[in-house]
């Protein structure tokens, strides 16, 4: 039997929900509520000592860090497979998965909070939020979470998170000027690692930075990516549009600001 430990909103739970759903598996889900702390909670540390999620248990198995998973569901499930066959194709998607969880995943976390979260965190209660912060098992991560919530898109952190997300949506762009997919002749596990981050800057009211004006050919496949089941099985089922309304909310307040720095950085 499979469980995910997952969070409705988080890109990385996301992200193992579409492979989850490209392979057609049935699957208990276990939500976790990221702003109560629940990834903080002693047991839940117990799966996952990172404090974070997703977490896929399969028959007593525990599975951690999201790029493992979706390898780890492939082999484990290999129908249908989401790995090209070829070699050099096979690199390419490692490429993405490598890039994502090197450099993208943490600046999208850094708008996500600064541009989303920040405004649920100051209107609830940020001194509980900020002694959870201490929970943090990485002081780099405390201390940016930290900054973000002080001091929103003014964050010293936010200019190299625009640059890098900026670079990925360019570097989407140009691998696609000869192929519908970013590895190869079919959707693979690097659509699942891309298409909750781009779909991330979508919903902070960063839309522009997706328009078939400036990025025709990530426009398409943005378009294609959605179209699949696999889409609405894991994003449209799980997150609920209201979230996506205050997110985007939030992000209208600042996207001038932001767009300002996407236009710098390019």
């Amino acid at each position: 039997m499979l469980e995910l430990y997952h969070a409705r909103v988080s890109t990385c739970s996301v992200k193992v929900r579409l492979v989850l759903a490209e392979k057609e598996l049935e699957w208990t889900s276990r939500e976790v509520d990221l702003l109560a702390g629940q990834q903080h909670d002693p047991d839940y540390v117990l799966l996952n000592p990172g404090h974070v999620v997703p977490t896929l248990v399969d028959d007593g198995k525990i599975l951690v860090e999201s790029t493992l998973i979706n390898e780890y569901l492939d082999d484990a499930y290999p129908d249908p497979p989401l790995r090209p066959a070829a070699a050099d194709q096979r690199h390419a998607m490692r490429a993405w998965t490598k890039l994502l969880d090197e450099k993208i995943h943490v600046a999208i976390g850094v708008l996500t909070y600064a541009i989303g979260m920040r405004p649920v965190i100051l209107a609830g209660n940020p001194g509980e939020f900020k002694k959870r912060l201490q929970q943090v098992p990485e002081p780099a991560k405390r201390e940016g979470l930290l900054s973000i919530i002080e001091h929103g898109v003014e964050s010293p952190l936010i200019p190299g998170a625009v640059a890098t997300v900026v670079g990925l949506l360019d570097r989407v762009d140009e691998a696609l000027e000869h192929a519908d997919w970013l590895a190869g002749e079919h959707w693979s596990l690097a659509e699942a690692c891309v298409l909750p981050c781009v779909l991330r800057v979508d919903n902070l009211a960063l839309g522009s930075l997706l328009s078939p004006d400036r990025r025709p050919r990530l426009a398409e496949w943005y378009d294609r990516v959605r179209a699949r089941p696999s889409f609405a099985e894991a994003v449209t089922t799980w997150v609920p549009p209201e979230i996506v309304e205050l997110i985007h909310s939030n992000g209208e307040l600042v996207r001038e600001q932001v767009e300002a720095m996407a236009g710098e950085s390019n």
